[in-house]
């Protein structure tokens, strides 16, 4: 998104607090504890490159806004920065319980008038939240045979799936636990799952490094083997081809990257400086339907190369 451009640079907005406004749901069946509410934590979760504009808005003024609202702070990963495995940014919001869960309220509620639109206004729409979860945390959420998140279930009546650990992207300690359901449901069950999180003293440390994989991915090579770690030229690399990275990138996308008669991946290649080759058909990252692209040239060409190819990659799964 073009209206991204300017804030490229910037992953962090602050504002001061103000006072809170706007209730945009009933409220809370059980409000956290005093002792609960007192307590600073955060939430990341994830969020497309067009909903992260939209919660950002022009010059920042929405962002703003709902920090102000909510007295939360609230930091994204820049526009190139996805979570692994995804075409999707990380935003993290922070501050006391009820601040954060008062700005995720804000968020999603400005993004199910803008992307979601309920059948004849009658129906409460529903949607789906995808929070990023320190693996040795999701413990707690899960309880001894499921037995806690059975009860996050029945209580907020929102469906919660937490994704295996995923062994493609070493490095990676973070899984995602999927909300789905009204916004109703969905921050009934995030403020149950906070409320578990916030006394697990591994969850609080992970504040200090929201994004610190998101760079790690961005430049994430793969061996033929689908190991996952990086990809091994058979051939020496030059002073000229001083850097080397294979993307993975779905078949049904590898269009976008090429271009019709070649011409968008020519257009990478001119403006980064780098050369960008891509296998054959049927010659995929193992244990995936992924293509490889395999990016050469300096280290500065190589990064520049590889951030045109997840942004053009990120606006076609988007549509």
């Amino acid at each position: 998104m073009e209206s991204l451009a300017a804030e490229g640079n910037e992953s962090l907005y602050n504002t001061s607090s103000s006072e809170s406004q706007q209730n945009l749901s009933p409220p809370r069946k059980s409000p956290p504890s005093p002792d609960d509410a007192e307590k600073t934590t955060h939430l990341r979760f994830l969020l497309s490159n067009a909903e992260a504009g939209s919660v950002i808005g022009k010059g920042g003024s929405t962002i703003n806004d709902i920090q102000s609202q909510s007295g939360a702070r609230i930091q994204l990963s820049r526009n190139f920065e996805y979570f692994p495995g995804t075409s999707d940014r990380i935003i993290m919001v922070s501050g006391m319980v009820d601040d954060v869960l008062k700005a995720v309220e804000l968020i999603f509620s400005k993004l199910l008038d803008e992307f979601y639109v309920a059948e004849g206004g009658e129906v409460d729409p529903e949607s789906k939240i995808r929070l990023v979860v320190p693996n040795s945390s999701c413990g707690g959420i899960i309880g001894k045979g499921g037995a806690i998140i059975r009860s996050l279930i029945e209580d907020s009546r929102a469906g919660i799936k937490i994704s295996p650990q995923d062994n493609y992207f070493p490095g990676l300690h973070d899984r995602l636990v999927t909300v789905t359901g009204t916004l109703r449901e969905q921050m009934r069950a995030i403020e149950l799952i906070l409320l578990k999180l916030v006394d697990d003293s591994y969850y609080n440390q992970s504040v200090n490094s929201p994004f610190s994989y998101a760079v790690a991915y961005s430049a994430m090579n793969y061996r033929p083997n689908g190991a996952g770690v990086k990809y091994q030229n058979n051939r020496p690399l030059s002073k000229e081809d001083s850097s080397s990275v294979t993307l993975g990138v779905a078949d049904e996308h590898i269009g976008i990257v090429v271009g019709r008669g070649g011409r968008n991946i020519m257009e990478i290649s001119q403006l980064s400086g780098a050369r960008v080759k891509i296998s054959d058909r049927g010659d995929f990252v193992s244990g995936t339907s992924d293509r490889k692209v395999t990016i050469t040239g300096p280290e500065k060409a190589v990064r520049t190369a590889e951030s045109m190819i997840l942004q053009k990659v990120a606006s076609v799964s988007e549509r």
